[in-house]
């Protein structure tokens, strides 16, 4: 009997349980005899003692493919290449414990590895792949920000929820001559912004790529202005700043996360956008971690699924070091360096940035 353990890290996103039930589904209907069972918040359930694993099999995964979340849950604070320690004073120190993970998952009897999860998560799947485990990459984001696929499960779910979203404050923003500042996730990359500006009808969206001019901004509003009668929507990306300006975020509180927590540029902008004189009302509206939750859309569905019988095929076939992609409508190979090697922002140049320019949406550079 050959073992596959599966881990899902950093944040949530729609479509990781059926990538799980893509993996256990492909096994079960696999010729040869195959274990599948997850390790707990990541990395985090392996490194316990004792060990936090479950074994998913067909009735573990019955249904689950409809689900957010992920049934074998997950963690950004249980990094390995820098996990948290608490010394005995009870200060923090930080330890890498890749090699004793790896040491972990063969004495537990684990032959190979499906790692489900973004840049981070790679970028440790590469690192234990260095140190001799045999551990395959699917490629997780509601971000879209991995270049090596053409996008990632999870994506289109958030734009979704996104352009629901919008639509529901266009009305109101109408109704009530205002302007109304709707923040979304993305990170360093403008790709959900950019998305549900173009299919929610903005009039204005903000996102990294493009560092906006203020000025411009209040110009562009006022212009939609006649007698105190019209209204703006404006969608913004959290990691969206003004030229010579910085991203709007705090440093994480919980030990073992360094990320910087983005969130609160659409409060700042709307501050700016009072003080400056705009006679308009102006309302915000942050979407935050309900873009990573609820029900995948049918596209993250299948999407998800395939990664996941992709996945177990690549363990058959030794394809080790890499990590499942999806480019050009087909499902490929890639190494995890590759993978890693370049963050997917939205180019200047890109057809979906000439669509927003060419139908009146102001990115305000």
């Amino acid at each position: 009997m050959k073992k596959i353990l599966v881990a899902t890290g950093g944040g949530d996103c729609p479509g990781l349980n059926a990538v799980i039930r893509g993996i256990v589904k492909a096994s079960i209907n696999d010729k040869e005899e195959y274990e599948i069972w997850g390790s707990l918040q990541a990395f985090n359930g392996i490194l316990c003692e004792p060990a936090k694993i479950v074994k998913l099999d067909n009735e573990a995964v019955a249904g689950i493919h409809v689900k957010g979340g992920t049934i074998i849950q997950t963690t950004n604070r249980g990094n390995p290449l820098d996990f948290p320690m608490k010394l005995e004073d009870g200060t923090w120190t930080t330890k890498n414990r890749c090699q004793e993970l790896v040491d972990k998952i063969h004495a537990a009897g684990f032959e190979y590895v499906i790692n489900i999860g973004g840049d981070g998560s790679q970028a440790i799947s590469k690192t234990l792949h260095d140190l001799g485990l045999k551990i395959i990459g699917v490629p997780k984001t509601i971000d879209n920000d991995l270049s090596a696929t053409d996008v990632t499960f999870g994506f289109n779910t958030a734009v979704q929820i996104t352009t629901d979203s919008f639509d529901k404050l266009v009305t109101t923003a109408e109704s009530h001559n205002r302007v109304m500042i709707m923040e979304v996730m993305g990170r360093d990359a403008g790709w959900i912004a950019l998305h549900t500006a173009i299919a929610g009808g903005a009039e204005i969206c903000l996102i990294p790529e493009i560092p906006y001019d203020f000025e411009k901004i209040v110009k562009n509003i006022e212009a939609r202005y006649q007698d105190g009668v019209g209204f703006v929507n404006i969608v913004i990306a959290e990691g969206a700043k003004a030229k010579n300006g910085t991203v709007t975020g705090t440093a994480a509180k919980d030990v073992g996360d360094n990320h910087i927590k983005l969130g609160g540029v659409a409060i700042e902008l709307r501050a700016q956008l009072e003080v400056s004189g705009v006679e308009a009302q102006v309302r915000t509206t942050i979407l935050g971690h309900t873009q990573r939750g609820g029900t995948p859309t049918a596209f993250d569905r299948i999407l998800a699924t395939a990664m996941g019988t992709k996945a177990f095929q690549m363990v058959k076939d030794g394809e080790f070091g890499k990590m499942v992609a999806l480019q050009n409508d087909t499902l490929v190979t890639v190494s995890l360096a590759e993978a890693i090697s370049k963050y997917n922002v939205v180019s200047l140049d890109h057809y979906l940035i000439k669509t927003a320019r060419a139908t009146g949406i102001a990115f305000c550079d």
